[in-house]
């Protein structure tokens, strides 16, 4: 490809708009254009990447016996109610109705229309096990897209479905296709992706695990045990709590005016919120009020808390704490006339304060066990810094990531839902058992960059370089310069080389600023003082060096850099 032909023009000056790398450098770097609020065009060298990750995706998925189909991305309503998702999924599902009224959506993932599939096709216990799956664009009417491709609202996903006729064959393939991912991001080139066991959210299912990116750019949280290598998302990260015994004291009522925060009753009674048990109150979307008590320096994780009560929910006002005998700002889990959790944090602690349900006043010396010996232990707190592993006793440490693949155990949320049936092999209809394994493949080619760049732009792996090589040619009007670079890319392309020509008459600082804009593994500069010594002059973009090669050995040395580099990725 010639510089001059290419239409992907790029920028100086940094976006306004952009704050992480992969955004900049992919508007700087003439990668894509944005056409609305989280909805982009890709350009030619953003099209090229997004195609040899979509192959080594494929390559991989078919690999773990994948059949590849293609289903619409509009849907008719008929389907998401026979799971039940067209009135459970919020928003961000997008609705319409066609020109005949009738409800339509597009889809932002395929269970209802995979299942559909299937179930047409695999009708025997002789047609399990299978995967089916696409690479399709999808539609979320993301609320606060951000981040150029890591948030977007259409994007492009691989998705796939396998089904299963027992737990067990759903277990081996499930072990199959998290073995596969991580081959797909080691092959282009961010192998940092860990597995980390995640929430199943709205997809259902009984596990899940998320492949994060760990990097300081990204917006989850991921909590790690840096002895063990275990990793959670922060939505299911747990800790264990382990408490001096102490001889139970009796209730003591204190008076505590104008102490309605934990910081303000931490320096009227100068205790630690450690040695507190706080209460919140929530209102579930089914009008019940209840309660949960937790350490007094920690926060409800409500993506637990969801799981515990099954539904949504809010926090309570102070008309309904009082309404099931609760005193705002003083309250207490005793002698309430709604459900209360206990959260494990204080579960097994000794005389903490907590409040009195009486306006002013405190309780000190509260236990669990003998205050609260009916109440329901559960597992709700969010995980701090420092907190124990669970696995090893290590201290966990808190990081950031960006999701770049999931994988989930579905079960028969979405086959019994949809009846769909199979004929087993003693004449019975039994329900089959689904896997979802999805990547985000414009969300992948971003978080390429987050992994990977340096001030000036991008340093693209060999795997997935919108081109393997690019030609700078210095000083077009000097002599033998022009000839050169012509032969060099004529004979690299002959060669089979993917090169990229800049063949514009341009100063060798605007050159060498847009080619790392461009990122290329390997660069190839013909340069008037290394010609007259017969010499080409190479660069390779990820480690900076440099040096020279004849110009009768450029092509042959090119190809076996290109061999040798391409190991790392096979």
């Amino acid at each position: 490809m010639r510089e001059s032909k290419l239409i992907s023009k790029k920028h100086k000056e940094k976006p306004a708009e952009a704050t992480l790398a992969s955004h900049i450098f992919l508007l700087r770097g003439g990668y894509m254009r944005p056409i609305a609020n989280g909805i982009y065009s890709l350009l030619p060298p953003g099209k090229r990447i997004q195609q040899k990750i979509e192959a080594i995706i494929r390559e991989e998925m078919n690999k773990v016996d994948g059949q590849e189909v293609m289903m619409p991305v509009v849907m008719p309503r008929e389907l998401w109610d026979e799971s039940g998702r067209w009135d459970s999924v919020g928003s961000e599902l997008l609705r319409f109705k066609d020109r005949t009224g009738h409800d339509m959506l597009l889809g932002m993932t395929h269970e209802e229309a995979c299942t559909a599939l299937a179930r047409t096709e695999a009708t025997s216990y002789r047609d399990y096990p299978f995967m089916l799956y696409q690479i399709q664009t999808k539609y979320r009417d993301e609320a606060r897209s951000r981040g150029g491709l890591i948030r977007v609202r259409e994007f492009t996903m691989k998705d796939a479905y396998s089904f299963h006729t027992c737990e067990a064959d759903l277990d081996a393939y499930y072990d199959r296709v998290a073995k596969a991912y991580h081959t797909i991001y080691r092959r282009i080139g961010i192998p940092e992706v860990v597995a980390i066991q995640s929430d199943t959210g709205m997809m259902g299912g009984k596990i899940a695990h998320e492949y994060q990116l760990v990097t300081d750019s990204g917006e989850d949280k991921i909590v790690m045990c840096d002895k063990c290598k275990s990793y959670w998302n922060s939505e299911v990260a747990s800790t264990t709590y382990t408490y001096e015994k102490e001889e139970l004291l009796p209730l003591e009522e204190v008076a505590t005016p104008n102490t309605k925060t934990i910081e303000d009753l931490t320096k009227f009674l100068n205790i630690p919120a450690t040695k507190m048990a706080k209460i919140v109150f929530y209102t579930t979307e089914k009008g019940q009020t209840v309660a949960v008590m937790i350490r007094g320096d920690l926060e409800v994780n409500e993506t637990k808390f969801a799981k515990v009560v099954k539904c949504l929910f809010d926090f309570a006002t102070d008309a309904e704490i009082i309404k099931v005998g609760g005193v705002p700002g003083f309250a207490t889990g005793m002698n309430l006339t709604c459900p209360v959790y206990v959260d494990k944090s204080i579960a097994n602690a000794y005389n903490l304060v907590c409040g009195a349900n009486k306006e002013g006043f405190h309780l000190k010396n509260f236990n669990v066990s003998r205050d609260l010996p009916k109440a329901e232990i559960v597992d709700i707190a969010t995980v701090i810094e420092g907190d124990i592993c669970p696995k090893c006793g290590a201290k966990l440490h808190l990081t950031r990531g960006i999701e770049v693949g999931n994988i989930f155990k579905l079960g028969t949320k979405y086959t019994e839902s949809m009846h769909m049936t199979y004929t087993a092999e003693d004449g019975t209809e039994k329900t089959p058992i689904m896997g979802c394994y999805g990547i985000g493949v414009g969300r992948s080619l971003a978080s390429v960059i987050e992994a990977h760049h340096d001030e000036y732009g991008p340093i693209w792996p060999l795997s997935i370089a919108p081109w393997q090589v690019q030609i700078n040619a210095m000083g077009l009007d000097k002599e033998g310069i022009q000839d050169t670079a012509e032969k060099l890319y004529a004979d690299l392309e002959k060669a089979g080389v993917e090169v990229l020509y800049d063949d514009r008459n341009l100063s060798a600082g605007v050159q060498f600023a847009e080619a790392d804009l461009t990122g290329l593994p390997l660069r190839l500069i013909v340069a008037p003082k290394a010609l007259a010594q017969g010499m080409i002059e190479y660069k390779i973009r990820a480690t900076g060096e440099r040096g020279m090669i004849p110009v009768n050995e450029a092509v042959q040395f090119t190809q076996k850099w290109i061999k040798e580099e391409m190991k790392k990725y096979l």
